[in-house]
């Protein structure tokens, strides 16, 4: 039995326009998805989810994914806690050149699924390390970044980017545009996040963005200005102390192009009513900053405040289902006690 965890994460800036090779920078934080694997003596694989926002199941089958019995769970539920697994054990089979190697799986996740939170990377990151490792082939971090975004490319028909699976894998905050990834030192921000308790269609709201930049000039531009953005914010950052507690004054500046953000977001049609709600919301409590995070349409919103007021203000917001502090977490990937 091995196994492993791995973080969500937020985007401090840059979401959709990393799509097109511009940068962006996401941040892990400590929601984890924890993946358990047990070699088998067939080539079985048995998945239990647990947790996931969703109600728990257990499925077992053999070849392909499309083999598995009918079970008394909606198709939606287990394509939406099962694809990402697939694709996980493929990816794990392949590296170990065990492409007969069955498992038993359990997944167990603190972040939501489809908010905006990386819960899919986490769960890829997470899951072929722990198969590798049960299979006595782990991989080194970029390999297992590399699979994993790999995972998601195939599972979101070629939407991916590296983003994600790169800052799950590495933790701390990371920067990726197109293939390049890195590390950033970064100091320790203040982040809080609201959950409007739904999510969004990534596939729906990435092909609406593509289509806006397509047919119009200031759509590509908006993207590109997102990049910017990016920019300017890399440079905060790399000026700032690493590893302290970030002053005041680098939390206004960031803020300020997390706004800015937000609003180019919202002109490309990604942002919806409970997001735009939960954003003013925290700008109003006091909030440096604030904007949706991840594909939009629903999900998850994180803001830089250092108090308590806009948690607070969040938990008694309409529309807001949960609030919380959330903190960087520095150990991306990592092997748990059984």
């Amino acid at each position: 039995m091995t196994v492993v965890s791995a973080p969500g994460k937020v985007y401090l800036f840059g979401e959709h326009a990393v799509v097109y090779g511009e940068p962006a920078v996401p941040c892990a934080i400590e929601k984890r998805a924890t993946v358990t694997a047990t070699p088998r003596a067939d080539d079985h694989i048995r998945v239990e989810a647990r947790d996931l926002s969703l109600d728990g199941f257990a499925v077992e089958y053999a070849g392909s994914p499309e083999d598995r019995p009918d079970i008394d769970v909606s198709e939606s539920l287990i394509e939406a806690a099962m694809g990402y697994v697939d694709a996980a054990v493929r990816q794990a089979r392949d590296a170990a050149d065990e492409p007969n190697a069955g498992f038993d799986i359990t997944v167990e996740s603190d972040i939501p699924l489809g908010a905006g939170l990386g819960s899919s990377a986490a769960v890829v990151v997470a899951g072929i390390d722990a198969a590798t490792r049960a299979l006595g082939e782990p991989l080194d971090r970029r390999e297992l970044a590399d699979r994993a975004y790999r995972a998601e490319y195939d599972v979101q028909d070629g939407q991916a980017s590296r983003a994600d699976t790169f800052c799950s894998t590495m933790g701390g905050a990371v920067r990726v545009a197109g293939d390049d990834c890195r590390t950033l030192a970064t100091p320790k921000l203040p982040f809080v996040v609201g959950f409007d308790g739904g999510a969004g269609d990534t596939g729906e709201l990435v092909a609406g963005v593509r289509s806006l930049r397509e047919r119009y000039d200031f759509a590509a531009d908006t993207v590109a200005a997102i990049g910017d953005i990016v920019a300017e914010g890399e440079s905060l950052l790399a000026a700032a102390d690493a590893d302290s507690e970030a002053s005041d004054a680098l939390v206004g500046e960031l803020g300020e192009l997390m706004n800015i953000n937000h609003g180019l977001l919202s002109a490309l049609g990604v942002s919806s009513r409970s997001l735009d709600t939960m954003v003013w919301a925290a700008r109003e409590a006091g909030a440096a900053g604030a904007k949706l995070t991840g594909a939009g349409g629903g999900g998850c919103i994180v803001a830089l405040d250092s108090t308590e007021e806009t948690k607070r203000s969040l938990q008694y917001t309409p529309g807001c289902e949960e609030a919380f502090r959330a903190r960087l977490a520095t150990e991306g990937v990592r092997v748990e006690e059984p």
